[in-house]
């Protein structure tokens, strides 16, 4: 039976994925939604270098999973890219949704804009705070779906200017990209760069970037899909 290990970006914590849960569970799938060290009810829970990293991994042994499809959204897919690779057999599959990629020395903040981000971190004792409603617009988002993101845990810095430890090529893994069309319709470099490889696939949703709140339904049926042919 697949097991999807579920794991949400910045701000948010394992609640995040309630409505997604409850279609795939109805779809006869195991599923472990994971709150990240310093978020949600973790809060607090000190998290530096590679913690998240370990957290994914510490939860998949710690509950014996097998046939394991990781799931990272946003940020997430940093530490979800790394946690892919040192699962070893035990994956089945990983699936990026309209996430940030992990590549190796490099930070989720290496590779854009992001002084704003670091300067809000310094300012905020280490954290970055959610972003202001006006910042969710034009996302398919109710407002009280933008409400809930912006009560969201802040964030701790450490784990966004890390650099990303690799042992291998990401693009040897079975993937599934999945882009939210409303947050850009072309994935960034270092995905499309990815999407050259045989293992991975692109999926494409007319969403926002936050689908499990836009979109549940839809997505559990993509994340179904992913590894229903294989």
């Amino acid at each position: 039976m697949t097991n999807f290990v579920l794991v949400a970006g910045t701000w948010l914590g394992a609640w995040a994925w309630d409505e997604v849960a409850a279609e795939l569970r109805g779809a006869g799938h195991d599923v472990h939604p994971l709150t990240l060290s310093g978020l949600a009810e973790k809060r607090g829970v000190p998290a530096g270098r590679q913690t998240h990293v370990r957290d994914i991994v510490d939860e998949v042994e710690r509950l014996g999973l097998r046939d394991v499809v990781l799931v990272g959204h946003s940020y997430a897919g940093i530490p979800v890219g790394q946690a892919a690779e040192r699962i070893g057999e035990r994956l089945r599959r990983v699936v990026f949704v309209d996430a940030n990629v992990p590549v190796d020395g490099e930070s989720f903040l290496s590779g854009w804009p992001s002084d704003s981000v670091r300067q809000s971190i310094t300012e905020h004792d280490g954290f970055w705070p959610p972003l202001g409603a006006p910042d969710y617009a034009g996302q398919g988002l109710t407002d009280a779906q933008i409400a809930r993101i912006v009560d969201g845990s802040p964030h701790p810095g450490a784990t966004l200017t890390e650099p990303a430890v690799l042992a291998g090529p990401l693009g040897e893994l079975p993937a599934t990209y999945v882009k939210c069309l409303l947050d850009g319709e072309e994935p960034m470099p270092a995905v499309a760069e990815l999407l050259k490889s045989d293992q991975w696939e692109l999926v494409e949703m007319a969403t926002g970037h936050w689908p499990m709140f836009s979109e549940p339904r839809e997505l559990a049926r993509v994340l179904h899909a992913s590894v229903a042919g294989s």
